[in-house]
């Protein structure tokens, strides 16, 4: 009898060590085609110029905040230009939770309102995702260790599962007045080969990022979610050893993108987009695709009153890229775009005139 505990008791735990070695399996879904129609819009935009965007752009401004419910879409960069971004980005963080607002207290209902009405107006939206770590409970720079058991642990794995039938629920609710489905760009997991999110370098192996990735799209797919494009987003890149350690696969990802801030002065900031958007370049000619710059901003915006056009558009002019998004306007000591009577405001406006440089009605007029 004793003998016959043992065995039972060593073969449970053969078991519960294999079930631990394996990923979580998920079935693929229907098969699955990109958005083309948005693919081909940026594609068409990149040969004319690039579209010019923020984070967060129409929901609030420095010393202005949007309630829900109302049909004006606001900016700073329409009140110092007189036109609103070509693009608008959102992020989700905090969708997962089932919450009413995301994690820089705008309500779901509002972006969902504002996506609608900038996909009617020829706007396109981009979406991060800065989720909260499902093993700690805390927020996306909370660097326990997550990837591996969400791929591995079954409890962990379920919760991770009801977060992406969230999203999937969201971006399936995303439809135009007609009922058709609204095309949007998803970007999560961003700045991947950086250590500050679960997701990153250092707090998970390269290959569970990528398994993570691959399966966060494969569960989306099972959802039926047809109406996104997946951008993969790296941090600033020293080679192209930082894009290709991460990188999920063509199948994956529909649009190349590069997180770049100048933190380490102009100079730096030039050679760095420049550097990236060749890595990207030669990436997105090989596979065919789209590729921008998805994040970017003058941390020292208060002090370059010519930023915009004496750094930002030489380094973008003639590069190729779809479009560029500058981060949010959050307050006076932190905004990365320009705001009436700002330093830079008088100089925004030339650089809205650039040729270049496509806002929301450009996108319009020039029927891209």
């Amino acid at each position: 009898m004793k003998d016959f505990v043992k065995v039972v008791i060593i073969f449970s735990m053969l078991s519960l060590s294999c079930s631990l070695s394996r990923p979580i399996k998920v079935m693929e879904g229907k098969k699955y085609k990109s958005n083309s129609t948005l693919q081909k819009r940026l594609v068409n935009i990149a040969d004319t110029g690039f579209a010019f965007g923020q984070q967060d752009g129409t929901a609030y401004g420095v010393n202005w905040y949007l309630n829900d419910g109302s049909n004006t879409l606001n900016s700073d960069i329409k009140k110092v230009s007189g036109e609103l971004p070509a693009m608008i980005g959102f992020d989700l963080g905090h969708l997962e939770h089932g919450g009413i607002y995301n994690l820089d207290t705008v309500s779901f209902a509002l972006i969902k309102q504002q996506t609608i009405e900038v996909d009617q107006l020829g706007g396109i939206i981009s979406f991060s995702w800065h989720a909260d770590n499902p093993v700690s409970q805390g927020s996306s720079w909370d660097t326990t260790p997550a990837v591996h058991k969400i791929l591995y642990d079954k409890k962990i794995n379920a919760k991770f599962n009801l977060w992406i039938e969230r999203l999937s629920r969201f971006f399936k609710s995303l439809k135009d007045e007609n009922n058709q489905s609204i095309s949007v760009i998803f970007r999560p997991f961003h700045e991947m080969n950086g250590s500050w999110f679960w997701w990153g370098r250092g707090n998970c192996t390269n290959e569970d990022y990528v398994k993570l990735w691959q399966y966060t799209i494969e569960r989306l797919r099972q959802h039926g979610v047809n109406n996104i494009l997946t951008s993969f987003s790296p941090n600033t890149m020293n080679d192209i050893k930082d894009f290709e350690d991460f990188y999920p696969g063509d199948d994956y990802v529909d649009v190349l993108g590069v997180d770049i801030y100048n933190h380490n002065g102009n100079q730096n900031f030039i050679k760095s987009v420049e550097d990236n958007l060749s890595i990207l370049r030669a990436k997105g000619e090989k596979s065919n695709k789209p590729f921008a710059l998805t994040e970017t901003g003058n941390v020292n915006m208060g002090k370059d009153s010519r930023w915009w056009t004496e750094i930002l558009y030489p380094v973008l002019e003639d590069s190729g890229i779809s479009w560029v998004l500058v981060w949010r306007n959050a307050r006076k000591d932190h905004y990365f775009a320009t705001f009436p009577n700002e330093n830079s405001s008088e100089d925004f406006k030339t650089f809205v005139n650039k040729s270049q440089v496509l806002m929301l009605p450009d996108l319009r007029s020039k029927k891209l």
